[in-house]
């Protein structure tokens, strides 16, 4: 398993959320991370949810979910760009 920190790398316009560059979401095991996360973007998650549920999970090593770098949120004036961090978590099984 792995955890996943989207950190806000580019903010283009003004983000309605408030994200800043530096801001994080951070994805244990299916769960965000309230303690440790900024602010959560309901338009944001959804847009990224589909690649968030795939990528805490191990995958082949040729899977392009392990290639992508950054995502970014559905607003085409406001974009928000986030930083993929996949950090392999230990101690437990899945």
């Amino acid at each position: 398993m792995y955890r996943l920190i989207l950190e806000v790398k580019d903010v283009k316009g003004n983000c309605a959320a408030g994200y800043k560059v530096g801001d994080v979401i951070v994805v244990e095991e299916g769960s965000i991370i309230s303690r440790r996360s900024s602010n959560v973007c309901l338009y944001a998650l959804g847009a990224l949810l589909p690649y968030l549920t795939a990528a805490y999970r191990r995958t082949p090593k040729d899977d392009w979910i392990n290639v992508v770098e950054e995502l970014q949120c559905p607003d085409p004036v406001n974009t928000v760009v986030f930083k993929v961090i996949r950090e392999k978590m230990g101690g437990r099984k899945g």
